[in-house]
């Protein structure tokens, strides 16, 4: 078995600490997502204005460490509002 240095062992460490970390952030905002939808769905616009921002700033704060591409992010927000202006324009 080779013998591995300090540094490889420490990259290691922290790959593995900033890949679960990431892996939270996109669960929270795929969790934020669905929220947002189930309540469009719904037709709750109260609640799901307060769930709309809350995923805005979710993925905002997701682009801007680089969890998620810029372009990524903007496309999800887009999609989310097209849907809830269609909401309030059925209401």
């Amino acid at each position: 078995m080779a013998i591995k240095s300090k540094s490889v062992v420490k990259r290691h460490r922290q790959s593995e600490d900033r890949r679960l970390s990431n892996k939270a952030v996109k669960s929270s905002v795929r969790t934020s997502v669905k929220k947002f939808q189930t309540l469009a769905i719904q037709k709750n616009s109260g609640e799901a204005e307060k769930a709309l921002l809350e995923m805005i700033k979710k993925i905002d704060t997701a682009a801007r460490k680089g969890i998620i591409k810029k372009n990524a992010a903007a496309r999800k927000k887009s999609r989310m509002q097209r849907l809830f202006n269609v909401m309030k324009a059925a209401q």
